[in-house]
Order: C-alpha cells, then structure tokens, then sequence
C-alpha cells in the first residue's frame, strides 16, 4: 500500500505489542519451569496464547478475567496445578511494561503532525502506567474496557470510530498483529492500514497494507523524518 499523498485526520495504534514490548513469554516461562518441561515450553507458551485469543471472542470481561481464564484452561489442558497467585504475578508484569526502543521517538515525529490514539484490548487501569512510558501526549486512549468488546471484534472498531466521529477511510491504523487488527480492519473497510511486523504473525498481502519491520518506518511512510520533532 502507498501512503504517499494520505494525511490522516487520526493516527490509531494498537498498544500492547506495537507500541509497549509485550514480554508475556518473557513473565509467564519463570511461573512454569516447575511444572512444564524445558522442551515443551514453546508449545505451553502458544496455548497459552492461543486461549487468550479465544477469551476475547465472547462476551466483554475485564482483561483479568480474560488471563485468569485462559490460565485457568491453559493449566487443566497440561494437567497441572493452577495458581491464582500466578495470574497475579503476571497481571502485574503486564502493566509495568514500557515501549519498544524504536518507539518514542517515532511516535514524537508522529505527534508533532497528527493527532495520535490507541485502541488497546486492555483495562484503562492496567493501560495507563503503559502508556505514560510511551513519552508523547495521546489525543484519545479507547480501551476494551470502554468499548466493551475486545478487538478482532467489529465493536471495539466501531466504537473507536463512533468516539472520534471520523470515517473508516480518514484513520491510518498501525499495529503488529494481523489477527487482532489488520484482518478485521481489512473487513470493515479501514483503508489505510501498516503492519508493524515485529514476527507475531507472518506477513498476508491479501489484506492489503503498508509493512514495516518497527516503528520507526510510520514516519517515512508519510513522508517525515524521525528525529525532526527534536
């Protein structure tokens, strides 16, 4: 996809992952290393994952809900002990995250053109200690929790789109994960579209977006230089 020439009314980011380094393998691995064996922790780790996925489909929860669930079910499936205590460890991790290294200063470049927001799949709470460490000022922060429906749910889009009063064709959203964002904003019409792809899900051309391998190449796609906000 060619940006050339789009200025955006809005620029709409994806949190967890795109903009804040989400080190969930990264929390959960010491939580386990009594239970699960080291080879077969990847496989743990992705069903883990893959019940986080399936808990945001339903009916809206609070996102500790979502991980003492997808815990919960995680630990029965591998017919080990579950821990309340472990959800707590890692709800705790979640909020202290800050950014990837090449964010804040392509988001500074960004800020000093554009109106920035975020659509998170997250609790405004566990959100905001995230999103201070992002280094510039949010025109708008929608989370799950106010949308009250997770993305890939058309919902937690619409309701982002209802809140801005903006057309799907005058946002450019940005994330790194083509299943929770770049696919359903593909069916919804949201032209403009980057994936970020920092190796979460592998690279699908047919949902018709600008790629970038981290932030830093946002700005370039619209044509400024990182670092010019200095």
């Amino acid at each position: 996809m060619d940006l050339t020439g789009f200025r955006p009314r809005y620029i709409t980011f994806d949190c967890y992952g795109t903009l804040t380094n989400y080190q969930m393998n990264d929390a959960v691995t010491p939580l386990v290393t009594d239970r699960v064996a080291p080879e077969d922790l990847r496989v743990f780790l992705k069903d883990f994952r893959a019940y986080r996925i399936d808990e945001v489909l339903g009916a809206y929860q609070p996102y500790r809900e979502v991980l003492r669930h997808s815990w919960q079910r995680v630990c029965n499936r591998w017919r080990i002990p579950y821990r309340h205590t472990d959800v707590e460890v890692i709800t705790a991790a979640l909020a202290s995250w800050g950014p990837h290294p090449d964010v804040p200063e392509a988001l500074a470049a960004l800020a000093s053109e554009y109106p920035l927001v975020i659509l998170s799949n997250a609790d405004d709470d566990l959100l905001a200690g995230n999103v201070e460490q992002l280094g510039v000022d949010f025109h708008r922060v929608f989370t799950a929790e106010q949308a009250k429906a997770y993305k890939p749910r058309y919902q937690a889009f619409d309701y982002m789109l209802d809140q801005l009063d903006c057309g799907r064709d005058e946002i450019l959203h940005v994330s790194s994960h083509m299943w929770y964002d770049v696919i359903p904003c593909h069916e919804q019409r949201i032209t403009h579209k980057v994936y970020v792809n920092r190796g979460y899900d592998p690279s699908t051309p047919f949902y018709e977006y600008a790629e970038t391998p981290d932030l830093t190449g946002v700005p370039e796609l619209l044509g400024l230089t990182v670092g010019a906000a200095r």
